[in-house]
């Protein structure tokens, strides 16, 4: 079992940056997929950012290529996500996800067994 809390959210400006945080506790995450996922109110859940924790390799959606950042310390168990030049689209609670499967880095919510709580990023115009 794994336990994933999410932090790092806010209110910020267009053009501006936020860092979230997935901090994972359980047993650790050697050879999961690690996803970020958002979703907006009336709106389904959609992908955003994944990393595979043995490659270290990362996918994006196009809607946050150049933008975001995904990346992973080991040592802390722990992923991130960095956004910069956020915009009002933006927009939306972004959850943290794990997929141990093994099945390389999948898209589909319906693929990961473990979720966070939430944490509500809201940017401005």
């Amino acid at each position: 079992q794994v336990q994933l809390v999410e932090s790092g959210g806010g209110l910020v400006q267009a053009g501006g940056s936020l860092r979230l945080s997935c901090a994972a506790s359980g047993r650790t995450l050697g050879s999961y997929v690690m996803g970020w996922f958002r979703q907006a109110p009336g709106k389904v859940r959609e992908f955003v950012a994944a990393i595979s924790w043995t490659s270290g390799r990362s996918y994006y959606a196009d809607s946050v290529k150049g933008r975001f950042t995904i990346s992973r310390d080991n040592a802390k168990n722990t992923v991130y996500l960095q956004m910069n030049s956020l915009k009002p689209e933006d927009t939306a609670a972004y959850y943290c996800a794990a997929d141990p499967q093994r099945l390389g880095v999948r898209m589909n919510p319906a693929a990961y067994d473990y979720w966070g709580q939430g944490t509500q990023v809201t940017v401005s115009s």
